[in-house]
C-alpha cells in the first residue's frame, strides 16, 4: 500500500491539501465537531475535504514507525474481528485500541491502533493480509508514527 503514496514537498501542491490536513487534525484534536465547521475555518469546501481527506497523509518516519491506525469496514458476522486480531498477531503488531460502531446494513467500521515496534511485515504486507481477510473490507492506514 505505501508503494502507492509518493512524497512530495509541499511548496508545489495546491494550498488546499494543506487545508484538508488542517480541517482533519481540527476534527481529531476535537476542536470543532463537525465537518462544515472545520472546513469554513479553514477555507475550503465540504466537497474538496471528503475527496482529499483519506488520501493525504502527513508521515513522520513511515519505514521506522512505532505506531500505526488503520480503519477499516467489516461484515456484521461472527468471527470477522477475531480472524482480525488473528492475523495482526501473527505480524507481531500489539493492539493499543478498538474502536468499533454498531453495524448498519450488516457492517460495521472499525479503527485500530497498533503498537508496530516489533513487526515482522512492512506495513503494505499487513494492510494487503487485513485485506485478504474474509469480511474484511476498505482498509486504509490513516497513520504511522
Amino acid at each position: 500500500m505505501l508503494d502507492q503514496y509518493l512524497i512530495i514537498h509541499k511548496s508545489i501542491l495546491p494550498e488546499y491539501y494543506e487545508k484538508v490536513l488542517e480541517a482533519r487534525r481540527l476534527l481529531e484534536d476535537g476542536k470543532l465537531k463537525d465537518v462544515s465547521q472545520a472546513v469554513r475555518q479553514v477555507g475550503i469546501s465540504r466537497s474538496t475535504y471528503y475527496k482529499y481527506k483519506d488520501y493525504i497523509l502527513e508521515p513522520t518516519d513511515i519505514s521506522g514507525g512505532r505506531k500505526a491506525v488503520l480503519s477499516m469496514m467489516l461484515t456484521h458476522e461472527q468471527g470477522v474481528l477475531s480472524a482480525l486480531l488473528i492475523q495482526i498477531s501473527q505480524a507481531r503488531a500489539s493492539v493499543l485500541t478498538i474502536t468499533q460502531s454498531l453495524p448498519i446494513h450488516g457492517k460495521a467500521s472499525v479503527t485500530i491502533s497498533l503498537d508496530i515496534s516489533d513487526l515482522s511485515v512492512n506495513m503494505s504486507e499487513l494492510v494487503e493480509a487485513l485485506s485478504a481477510t474474509a469480511g474484511v473490507e476498505q482498509v486504509r492506514l490513516l497513520a504511522v508514527e
